[in-house]
C-alpha cells in the first residue's frame, strides 16, 4: 500500500481528527477566558459585600452580587447620572403608591451610601459626579434599626 493510498483512504478521519482538535482549542480558550472574568466578578463582589458590610448592611451572596453586576457593574455603571436613570432611582424612593398617591420621601443617607459603595467599587471614575447627585437630596434617618 503506498502512502498516497493510505492518505486518500483515511483523510476523513484526519480531517476530522483536525476540526475536533481545533473546536476543543476554541472551547478550552473561551472557558479560560469566562473563568478569568467570573473570578474577577467574585473579587468584585467579595469587596462590595465587605464595604456594605463594614456600613452595617447584611451580607449577600456572592453570586448574585457577580451574576447581577459582573465585572463591569453592569447597568449601574452604563451612566449612573443621566436624566431618565435618575428619575427611574427616585421613583424607587417614592413611598411606593401608584399614581396620584404617589409622593417623595426623604431617603435614608445609608441607602444612598450603599448605592455609592457599589459606584466605588465598580466604576470608581463616576463616584464624584454620583457623590455630588445624592448630596443634593434632602436625607435624614428614616430607616429604624
Amino acid at each position: 500500500m503506498s502512502p498516497t493510498r493510505a492518505w486518500s483512504e483515511h483523510r476523513w478521519i484526519y480531517l476530522g481528527a483536525i476540526v475536533v482538535l481545533v473546536v476543543v482549542a476554541v472551547v478550552g480558550l473561551f472557558t479560560y477566558t469566562q473563568q478569568k472574568n467570573t473570578n474577577e466578578a467574585y473579587r468584585k463582589a467579595n469587596q462590595l459585600n465587605e464595604a456594605l458590610a463594614a456600613d452595617g448592611f447584611a451580607v449577600r451572596d456572592p453570586a448574585t452580587i457577580a451574576d447581577t453586576l459582573g465585572t463591569d457593574g453592569g447597568v449601574v455603571c452604563e451612566d449612573p447620572n443621566s436624566a431618565l436613570r435618575r428619575g427611574l432611582w427616585l421613583v424607587q424612593i417614592s413611598n411606593g403608591a401608584a399614581g396620584p398617591g404617589q409622593r417623595p420621601v426623604i431617603a435614608d443617607k445609608r441607602i444612598l451610601e450603599a448605592g455609592a459603595e457599589v459606584v466605588k467599587v465598580y466604576c470608581p471614575d463616576r463616584l464624584d459626579d454620583y457623590q455630588q447627585k445624592i448630596n443634593d437630596l434632602r436625607t435624614g434617618n428614616t430607616v429604624n434599626d
